[in-house]
Protein backbone atom coordinates (compact mmCIF):
# COMPACT_ATOMS: atom_id res chain seq x y z
CA UNK A 1 0.00 0.00 0.00
CA UNK A 2 3.15 2.26 0.32
CA UNK A 3 4.17 4.38 3.21
CA UNK A 4 2.23 6.62 4.61
CA UNK A 5 -0.23 6.86 1.82
CA UNK A 6 3.07 6.99 -0.88
CA UNK A 7 4.22 5.56 -3.51
CA UNK A 8 7.26 4.21 -1.84
CA UNK A 9 7.45 1.67 0.90
CA UNK A 10 9.78 2.46 3.95
CA UNK A 11 11.12 0.14 6.42
CA UNK A 12 13.83 0.37 9.53
CA UNK A 13 17.28 -1.05 8.62
CA UNK A 14 18.67 0.38 12.18
CA UNK A 15 18.99 2.93 14.00
CA UNK A 16 19.45 5.53 12.03
CA UNK A 17 18.33 4.27 8.43
CA UNK A 18 15.39 3.73 6.94
CA UNK A 19 15.39 1.16 3.28
CA UNK A 20 13.18 2.65 0.52
CA UNK A 21 11.65 0.95 -2.31
CA UNK A 22 10.00 2.46 -5.20
CA UNK A 23 8.71 0.80 -8.72
CA UNK A 24 6.78 2.11 -11.91
CA UNK A 25 5.10 -0.22 -14.67
CA UNK A 26 4.44 0.96 -18.10
CA UNK A 27 2.07 -1.03 -20.37
CA UNK A 28 1.03 -0.86 -24.30
CA UNK A 29 3.17 2.25 -24.84
CA UNK A 30 6.41 1.68 -27.06
CA UNK A 31 6.70 0.47 -30.40
CA UNK A 32 4.81 -3.00 -30.27
CA UNK A 33 1.85 -3.37 -33.02
CA UNK A 34 -0.48 -3.64 -30.29
CA UNK A 35 0.89 -0.55 -28.44
CA UNK A 36 -2.06 1.84 -27.41
CA UNK A 37 0.46 4.72 -27.76
CA UNK A 38 3.36 4.41 -30.62
CA UNK A 39 6.62 6.24 -28.72
CA UNK A 40 9.99 5.23 -29.22
CA UNK A 41 11.42 2.51 -26.80
CA UNK A 42 14.13 5.05 -25.34
CA UNK A 43 11.88 7.26 -23.92
CA UNK A 44 9.41 5.05 -22.65
CA UNK A 45 12.96 3.20 -20.86
CA UNK A 46 13.77 6.75 -19.28
CA UNK A 47 10.54 8.11 -18.34
CA UNK A 48 9.75 4.75 -16.51
CA UNK A 49 12.99 4.76 -15.06
CA UNK A 50 12.33 8.57 -14.19
CA UNK A 51 9.11 7.98 -12.33
CA UNK A 52 10.68 5.29 -9.65
CA UNK A 53 13.56 7.81 -9.31
CA UNK A 54 11.78 10.71 -8.14
CA UNK A 55 9.82 8.78 -5.79
CA UNK A 56 12.72 7.62 -3.83
CA UNK A 57 14.92 10.89 -4.10
CA UNK A 58 11.64 13.09 -2.94
CA UNK A 59 11.72 11.50 0.24
CA UNK A 60 14.82 12.36 1.17
CA UNK A 61 16.40 8.81 0.03
CA UNK A 62 19.58 7.97 -1.81
CA UNK A 63 19.10 5.23 -4.81
CA UNK A 64 21.39 2.63 -4.18
CA UNK A 65 20.45 -0.15 -6.95
CA UNK A 66 17.70 -0.39 -10.12
CA UNK A 67 15.86 -3.36 -11.54
CA UNK A 68 14.54 -3.60 -15.18
CA UNK A 69 11.51 -6.18 -15.67
CA UNK A 70 10.72 -6.10 -19.69
CA UNK A 71 8.34 -8.58 -20.98
CA UNK A 72 9.54 -8.33 -24.10
CA UNK A 73 12.57 -10.02 -26.04
CA UNK A 74 16.01 -8.67 -25.07
CA UNK A 75 16.22 -7.28 -28.80
CA UNK A 76 15.00 -5.05 -30.00
CA UNK A 77 12.48 -3.87 -27.58
CA UNK A 78 14.98 -4.37 -24.56
CA UNK A 79 17.98 -3.28 -25.62
CA UNK A 80 15.61 0.02 -26.84
CA UNK A 81 14.44 0.13 -23.19
CA UNK A 82 17.47 -0.11 -21.51
CA UNK A 83 19.37 2.70 -23.76
CA UNK A 84 16.42 5.06 -21.74
CA UNK A 85 16.76 3.67 -18.54
CA UNK A 86 20.86 4.20 -18.86
CA UNK A 87 20.51 7.98 -20.30
CA UNK A 88 17.97 8.43 -17.13
CA UNK A 89 20.37 7.36 -14.92
CA UNK A 90 23.20 9.36 -16.85
CA UNK A 91 20.85 12.66 -16.31
CA UNK A 92 20.47 11.89 -12.85
CA UNK A 93 24.54 11.33 -11.88
CA UNK A 94 23.70 7.96 -11.11
CA UNK A 95 25.31 6.38 -14.66
CA UNK A 96 27.43 3.27 -12.20
CA UNK A 97 24.44 2.50 -9.93
CA UNK A 98 24.00 -1.53 -10.02
CA UNK A 99 21.34 -2.65 -12.32
CA UNK A 100 19.91 -6.14 -12.81
CA UNK A 101 18.07 -6.80 -15.92
CA UNK A 102 15.67 -9.43 -17.21
CA UNK A 103 14.02 -10.14 -20.35
CA UNK A 104 11.02 -12.12 -22.17
CA UNK A 105 13.04 -14.92 -24.16
CA UNK A 106 10.40 -17.76 -24.17
CA UNK A 107 7.20 -15.99 -25.64
CA UNK A 108 6.84 -13.73 -28.56
CA UNK A 109 5.09 -10.34 -27.27
CA UNK A 110 2.81 -7.82 -29.22
CA UNK A 111 2.64 -5.36 -26.37
CA UNK A 112 5.13 -3.02 -24.30
CA UNK A 113 5.72 -4.44 -20.97
CA UNK A 114 8.09 -2.90 -18.50
CA UNK A 115 8.68 -2.19 -14.71
CA UNK A 116 10.92 -0.54 -12.88
CA UNK A 117 12.14 -0.58 -9.37
CA UNK A 118 14.51 1.70 -7.39
CA UNK A 119 15.91 0.35 -4.16
CA UNK A 120 17.75 3.51 -1.74
CA UNK A 121 18.14 4.51 2.04
CA UNK A 122 17.40 7.46 3.98
CA UNK A 123 18.68 8.24 6.51
CA UNK A 124 15.71 8.29 9.44
CA UNK A 125 16.35 12.41 10.31
CA UNK A 126 16.44 13.09 6.62
CA UNK A 127 13.34 11.35 5.84
CA UNK A 128 10.74 13.97 4.09
CA UNK A 129 7.03 11.84 4.53
CA UNK A 130 4.76 13.53 6.77
CA UNK A 131 6.89 16.73 7.51
CA UNK A 132 4.26 19.02 6.24
CA UNK A 133 2.54 21.64 8.80
CA UNK A 134 -1.04 23.07 9.39
CA UNK A 135 -0.71 26.39 7.26
CA UNK A 136 1.63 25.48 4.78
CA UNK A 137 1.41 26.08 1.23
CA UNK A 138 1.18 23.81 -1.48
CA UNK A 139 2.72 24.28 -4.69
CA UNK A 140 2.65 22.44 -7.94
CA UNK A 141 6.24 22.72 -10.04
CA UNK A 142 5.53 21.33 -13.65
CA UNK A 143 2.29 20.83 -16.03
CA UNK A 144 0.49 17.53 -15.71
CA UNK A 145 0.83 15.64 -18.66
CA UNK A 146 0.32 12.53 -20.65
CA UNK A 147 -0.11 10.51 -23.55
CA UNK A 148 0.22 12.37 -27.02
CA UNK A 149 1.39 15.61 -24.51
CA UNK A 150 4.30 14.22 -24.02
CA UNK A 151 6.74 12.86 -26.69
CA UNK A 152 10.24 14.66 -25.32
CA UNK A 153 11.90 13.89 -22.01
CA UNK A 154 13.70 17.32 -21.51
CA UNK A 155 10.57 19.08 -21.92
CA UNK A 156 10.59 22.58 -20.22
CA UNK A 157 7.42 22.21 -18.58
CA UNK A 158 7.81 18.80 -16.58
CA UNK A 159 10.53 17.68 -13.91
CA UNK A 160 12.83 16.07 -13.30
CA UNK A 161 15.57 14.42 -10.99
CA UNK A 162 17.56 17.94 -10.49
CA UNK A 163 14.51 19.53 -9.65
CA UNK A 164 13.57 17.29 -7.07
CA UNK A 165 17.37 18.06 -5.47
CA UNK A 166 16.69 21.97 -5.79
CA UNK A 167 13.73 21.56 -3.80
CA UNK A 168 14.97 19.18 -1.35
CA UNK A 169 17.53 21.72 0.12
CA UNK A 170 15.53 23.98 1.42
CA UNK A 171 14.41 23.61 5.12
CA UNK A 172 10.97 25.28 4.73
CA UNK A 173 10.38 22.80 1.88
CA UNK A 174 8.44 19.91 3.73
CA UNK A 175 6.79 17.25 1.64
CA UNK A 176 7.97 16.62 -2.17
CA UNK A 177 5.39 14.52 -4.15
CA UNK A 178 5.19 13.47 -7.09
CA UNK A 179 1.97 13.52 -9.24
CA UNK A 180 0.92 10.86 -11.53
CA UNK A 181 -2.38 9.31 -12.80
CA UNK A 182 -4.18 9.72 -9.97
CA UNK A 183 -3.46 13.53 -10.44
CA UNK A 184 -2.88 16.85 -8.57
CA UNK A 185 -5.77 16.87 -6.26
CA UNK A 186 -5.79 13.89 -4.38
CA UNK A 187 -2.05 13.87 -3.64
CA UNK A 188 -2.74 17.28 -2.26
CA UNK A 189 -5.82 16.20 -0.25
CA UNK A 190 -4.14 13.15 0.36
CA UNK A 191 -0.80 14.98 2.26
CA UNK A 192 -3.91 17.31 3.86
CA UNK A 193 -5.15 14.26 5.42
CA UNK A 194 -2.05 13.04 6.45
CA UNK A 195 -1.38 15.69 9.03
CA UNK A 196 -5.35 15.89 9.69
CA UNK A 197 -6.27 19.09 8.02
CA UNK A 198 -7.85 20.43 4.81
CA UNK A 199 -6.81 21.98 1.12
CA UNK A 200 -8.29 24.83 0.93
CA UNK A 201 -7.80 25.39 -3.13
CA UNK A 202 -6.46 28.82 -4.33
CA UNK A 203 -9.44 30.37 -6.06
CA UNK A 204 -6.66 31.82 -8.84
CA UNK A 205 -5.92 27.97 -9.44
CA UNK A 206 -5.93 27.34 -12.99
CA UNK A 207 -4.32 23.80 -13.48
CA UNK A 208 -6.58 21.20 -14.20
CA UNK A 209 -6.29 19.40 -10.76
CA UNK A 210 -8.08 16.02 -11.53
CA UNK A 211 -5.43 15.63 -15.25
CA UNK A 212 -3.23 12.78 -14.64
CA UNK A 213 0.39 13.52 -14.68
CA UNK A 214 1.74 10.22 -17.01
CA UNK A 215 4.74 9.35 -15.68
CA UNK A 216 5.16 12.01 -12.97
CA UNK A 217 5.77 14.95 -15.10
CA UNK A 218 4.66 17.37 -12.34
CA UNK A 219 5.09 17.18 -8.22
CA UNK A 220 3.32 19.16 -5.22
CA UNK A 221 5.17 20.20 -2.20
CA UNK A 222 4.22 21.95 1.67
CA UNK A 223 6.19 24.92 1.68
CA UNK A 224 6.52 27.16 5.59
CA UNK A 225 7.02 30.52 3.03
CA UNK A 226 5.44 32.28 -0.38
CA UNK A 227 7.91 31.55 -2.83
CA UNK A 228 8.96 35.01 -4.59
CA UNK A 229 10.00 35.27 -7.93
CA UNK A 230 13.55 34.71 -7.96
CA UNK A 231 12.77 30.97 -6.34
CA UNK A 232 10.69 30.34 -9.79
CA UNK A 233 13.48 31.42 -12.14
CA UNK A 234 16.26 29.37 -10.41
CA UNK A 235 13.70 26.45 -11.08
CA UNK A 236 13.04 27.40 -14.13
CA UNK A 237 9.83 25.41 -14.36
CA UNK A 238 6.26 26.58 -14.36
CA UNK A 239 5.05 27.18 -10.31
CA UNK A 240 1.54 27.07 -9.44
CA UNK A 241 0.22 27.77 -5.98
CA UNK A 242 -2.46 25.28 -5.19
CA UNK A 243 -3.55 26.15 -1.81
CA UNK A 244 -3.16 25.78 1.70
CA UNK A 245 -3.20 23.21 4.65
CA UNK A 246 -5.87 24.78 6.95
Amino acid sequence: MGFLGRDVEVVSINETQYLLAACDSCGAIGMKDLDAYKISWFITGKLTTRVALLEVISTGGVAQMITVAISNEPSPAGDELIKGVKDELESAGLADLPIVISTEKNMPTQQTGLGVSVIGVAEKSNLRIGTSQPRDYVYCLGLPKVGPELSDPEDPEIVNVKSVRALIKNSWIHDIIPVGSRGIRLEAEQLAASINTRLQVEQSCTLDLGKSAGPSTCLIFSSAEVLDANYIRELNLPLTRIGELA
